[in-house]
Parts: C-alpha cells; sequence; structure tokens
C-alpha cells in the first residue's frame, strides 16, 4: 500500500519553518549582506542583514482572526499585538527599532470603525516602542489576517543571537512566567472562575490581551558585559530553551530548579482551580513575551538587578533539559510549546 501523505499539522510549525530555510539555502546569498553570522541568524529570533559596522535585523510575523486573537480581544488589542510580537523579535537581539509595515486582509464584512480600532491599536503600540509605521497595504480576505514586517539596527560586535551559551552560564528571564497562560484559560473556562474578584482577573486576562515585548530590557542587555545568548519566550519556555541549545555549536543542556522559577501566586491560583498542572501554564503554554538570557556567571550578580532578571539555572554539558523539583528530584524535560499548526 502506498504511504499516507503527511499534512503540515503533523509537520507542526517550527518543523515547517526549518524546512523552508533548508530550502533557502540553495539561493545564493551576496557576500556583501550576508556574512557568516547573518547565515546563521536565518534560524534565530530576526534575520541580519551585514550593512558594516552594524546589522539591519529583519523579522516578520502573520496573525489570524481564528489562531491568535481570542474572541474577547478587542480589535484595538489586535493591532497592538502585531506590533507587540515583531518588536519582541527585535529586543530579543538587542536592536533599536527603525520601522515596521503592516499588511492586512480584510473580511468584506468588517466595519469601518473596527477598521480604525485596528490602526489605533498599531499606533499605539509604534508610539509605545519609538516604532515608525512606514508603509503597508490592505486587501479582503476571508479571515482578518494581520501581517508586520520590522526593520531595526545594532551594532555587529553587540547583537545577540540564541547561540553562544556556554557550560556554567547563568539561565535567566525576564519577568514572570505562566501569567498569559493563566489568562487564556479564565477566558476559555469562565464558569469555573464566576466567584472570582472581577479586578483580579482582569489583571491577569490583561497579561494575555495586551501583551507587552521587552524592549528596554532588550536594549540594556546589550550594553551589558557578559551576555552570551538570548532569545524571546513568546512561544514557551521549554520550546525556546530547546531552540538555544540547538543553535549552540557546542553541545549544551540546561538545568533549572522548580524553585527558582518566577511563577506568580495567581498562576497557582488557576491551575489549580482547573485541576491543571502549574509547570505546563508557565513553562510550556507561551505568550508570555519575556527574554530567556544567558549570562557568564561572574556577571551575573551586577546585572540582576540592573536588568531585573529572574535566575531559573546554569548551563550544562548534559544536552538535556533537566530540572530539579522542590523535593530536589531531577526530571528530564522535552521541548514543548506553542504551535500554530495543531
Amino acid at each position: 500500500m502506498p504511504s499516507k501523505k503527511k499534512n503540515i499539522t503533523e509537520l507542526g510549525e517550527k518543523k515547517l519553518i526549518k524546512r523552508l530555510l533548508k530550502r533557502s539555502q540553495t539561493i545564493p546569498f551576496n557576500p556583501t549582506f550576508f556574512d557568516e553570522k547573518s547565515l546563521q541568524s536565518l534560524s534565530d529570533d530576526a534575520a541580519l542583514v551585514d550593512l558594516g559596522d552594524s546589522y539591519l535585523v529583519v523579522t516578520t510575523d502573520l496573525l489570524l482572526r481564528s489562531a491568535h486573537f481570542p474572541v474577547e480581544m478587542n480589535y484595538q488589542q489586535m493591532g497592538e499585538k502585531i506590533v507587540t510580537v515583531n518588536v519582541s523579535d527585535l529586543a530579543a537581539m538587542g536592536a533599536k527599532p527603525l520601522g515596521i509595515t503592516i499588511a492586512l486582509g480584510l473580511p468584506s464584512d468588517l466595519s469601518i470603525n473596527q477598521f480604525d480600532h485596528i490602526v489605533e491599536g498599531i499606533i499605539i503600540a509604534c508610539q509605545k516602542y519609538d516604532t515608525p509605521l512606514i508603509g503597508g497595504d490592505t486587501n479582503e480576505s476571508t479571515e482578518l489576517t494581520l501581517s508586520g514586517t520590522c526593520l531595526g539596527l545594532v551594532d555587529k560586535d553587540k547583537v545577540l543571537m540564541r547561540s553562544g551559551a556556554q557550560e556554567g552560564d547563568v539561565i535567566a528571564v525576564t519577568g514572570p512566567l505562566g501569567l498569559a497562560a493563566a489568562g487564556f484559560e479564565i477566558l476559555l473556562n469562565k464558569s469555573f472562575f464566576k466567584n472570582w474578584d472581577d479586578s483580579l482577573k482582569e489583571n491577569i486576562i490583561k497579561n494575555s490581551l495586551e501583551p507587552v515585548a521587552q524592549l528596554e530590557k532588550g536594549l540594556k542587555l546589550i550594553k551589558s558585559p557578559g551576555v552570551t545568548s538570548a532569545t524571546d519566550i513568546s512561544d514557551g519556555l521549554l520550546s525556546e530553551i530547546g531552540e538555544m541549545m540547538d543553535s549552540s555549536p557546542s553541545k549544551v543542556g540546561v538545568k533549572i530548579f522548580e524553585e527558582l522559577l518566577p511563577i506568580p501566586e495567581e498562576v497557582y491560583q488557576v491551575a489549580e482551580n482547573l485541576d491543571k498542572n502549574v509547570l505546563e501554564l508557565a513553562l510550556a503554554y507561551g505568550e508570555d513575551f519575556e527574554l530567556l538570557v544567558t549570562i557568564e556567571k561572574d556577571k551575573f550578580l551586577e546585572l540582576q538587578d540592573k536588568i531585573d532578571l529572574q535566575k531559573i539555572g546554569y548551563i550544562t554539558s548534559s544536552g538535556q533539559i533537566q530540572m530539579v523539583n522542590k523535593e530536589g528530584k531531577t526530571k528530564i524535560l522535552r521541548e514543548k510549546g506553542y504551535e500554530h499548526f495543531k
């Protein structure tokens, strides 16, 4: 019998991107604009174009109404998010935004008022991140689709990449884990939280509907000694740790400690209310938009308070993701995170 053909759902988003990038290597790259680090960046948060003393940093993201915007998200928040997800990629590489272009696929029944709210959200986010809106396009579509391409600039000797982590480095995050997941779970399971305080629910949900790119911290990181690698964790901490390990030229592993994970009490409360594993929400759910960084051990303390970093473990040579639980037992964790194709 003929073998069954695989579809894109079986591969998943990350493998599809790697498949695309593998094919892209068959096209010659102009050495004037693409050096070794540029080619390496093709599987990083954003692509690097060699401009001499600096890199032009280029990233793009596509958001669909059905996959990326919960029904509770208003049109202004949708506009803000398409800018935020792009700026987050620049933040991970320490790049200062130069501008963004936005392409919109618009359903025929979208009202002018709804369109204006999307644009207002785009403008608000552009102002927040000091990122000019420099162009775009619109077309009719069966589903509301927002696509952004953001440009940034970073000095060649300061750019941050996923690769670079070395054994002994501290691994840290720039903020709390799991709040976005908790917010989405409240939205998906409203009946379970009907007796919760409304202001508490609103504060948690805001993390899901109004994510914030850690641009300021990314720009501070590139000015700080001892930072060896960085990436954003919008697809989930474990997934991004796996990407960081895969990108390293040396075989590195990661050991994290459950007691060090900055998981807010609200996330524990949501997990308990739904009888879910809190670590699933904090480590695999995604949408937190914090940065994951590795820093030389002797430089970490001087950066910890300056940039508000939360140490979660250190880099090893094991080639595995290990987690020491609160009882002191070590578990091997597998890479997993948010996939747009399921």
